[in-house]
């Protein structure tokens, strides 16, 4: 406020004093980022309610196959399935390996997301009303969903310069599955986020059976072809006889706020942790085993097990053979003398009961031919952020006489 004083002695006639005094109001903070969102704001209510009526035109037409438009995050928030997707860093570790194969890379990383644990899905009738976590929280809790997975790896790939989708579909061996689409020079590749492999798309073995749903960055598109099996699909989703896309072509293109951070960090796992922990599961699996025994004695067999342990680090990154070439001249003078049955079993940790069932369902521990010994190697390889893959190999060896 500006006050205005004159002097006692003066006249009115002369000039007055100005005085500023700022009377206190109050405050009230808005963060620059909020106020950039408002426009984005009622557009995206807007999509929200599109994407609504797009799934329900969608289901009417084909109401066995798969669409998901919206999902909620963590916070409660609605959004729509294309803000999760944006290129990420894989961790360093994995790019430093293969630094002259790129396929060999891919494979790699396809390979790490295989190997963070899985949670289980809500019921399939839930489908648009899942919560979804950001890849980054997937990396720090090491744990995610299907389609939390799918979007890892599809985000990875862009961060090569892949042209990478999520599909969501239907699996012979593992029902809703969320796999994902890369397109190649002259093919479509099809990534199972939960095994790491990979098959093209007329492959005869691919698991996959029904191909529902795409969705990126810019748009979801819905299969209206009347056969939606992998082999018979035309994945150009720019063909609208093929393809339902839920924004029109002037709306995909513009850029969203992925809900995505601008990178992953990633901490290195403890080497000592790791090495304890496998200490703990060779103890485990060997009290198990003679557990399992109780009217048999149980003898192990040193010489194969250091035999083992030479070779599970090199299936690792499938270096090599089953055989490795320091222990080929001691691994055939062993075949030799005895009949070896066994075979490396690799999986996710996520405790050390899961192993000992796997184990335990080989039925390996059962021999009951006089003599038989037994050979056990365990070996974990450590990948950032505590994620980690364990390679068990239980053996029997039954001598030749």
């Amino acid at each position: 406020m500006i006050t205005e004083k004159h002097e006692d002695h003066c006249l009115k006639s002369c000039s007055a004093h100005s005085y500023i005094r700022k009377n206190w109001l109050g405050s009230i903070v808005f963060p620059f980022s909020a106020l950039l969102q408002q426009s984005e704001f009622l557009d995206q209510t807007e999509v929200l309610q599109r994407a609504q009526i797009f799934k329900k035109n969608c289901k009417a037409m084909f109401p066995n196959r798969r669409i998901i438009t919206t999902v909620f995050n963590d916070e409660g928030i609605q959004f729509l399935v294309t803000r999760y997707i944006k290129a990420l860093n894989p961790p360093q570790q994995l790019l430093d390996i293969f630094l002259h194969n790129s396929n060999a890379t891919f494979d790699l990383v396809a390979r790490f997301v295989s190997l963070i644990p899985f949670m289980p899905n809500t019921p399939d009738e839930n489908d648009g009303s899942d919560i979804w976590m950001t890849s980054e929280c997937c990396i720090s809790l090491a744990v995610g969903n299907k389609e939390e997975h799918a979007i890892l790896l599809c985000n990875f790939f862009l961060y090569f310069g892949k042209k990478a989708l999520v599909l969501l579909g239907t699996s012979v061996l593992e029902g809703h599955v969320a796999y994902v689409v890369t397109q190649e020079t002259n093919e479509y590749l099809l990534w199972n986020p939960s095994t790491g492999q990979c098959y093209k798309q007329f492959d005869p073995f691919c698991p996959l059976k029904s191909v529902d749903c795409l969705f990126d960055d810019r748009n979801v598109w819905f299969n209206i072809q009347q056969n939606n099996t992998p082999m018979a699909v035309f994945f150009d989703y720019s063909k609208e006889s093929f393809w339902k896309q839920l924004l029109p072509k002037n709306v995909q293109g513009t850029k969203v706020q992925s809900i995505q951070p601008e990178e992953i960090m990633y901490f290195e796992t403890d080497k000592s942790m790791v090495e304890d922990l496998r200490n703990r599961i060779e103890r485990t699996l060997k009290s198990k085993v003679m557990e399992w025994r109780p009217k048999h004695p149980t003898h192990w067999n040193r010489q194969c097990t250091f035999i083992l342990r030479q070779i599970l680090p090199k299936l690792e990154f499938g270096i090599g053979s089953f055989v490795s070439s320091e222990g080929d001249n001691e691994f055939e003078r062993i075949l030799q003398f005895y009949w070896v049955t066994g075979f490396p079993i690799q999986m996710p940790y996520t405790d050390v009961q899961s192993i000992i069932d796997a184990v335990y369902q080989t039925g390996i521990h059962s021999a009951e031919f006089p003599q038989t010994e037994f050979a056990l190697a365990v070996y974990i390889h450590p990948y950032p952020n505590n994620i980690l893959s364990v390679w068990v190999y239980l053996a029997s060896l039954v001598p030749h006489q």
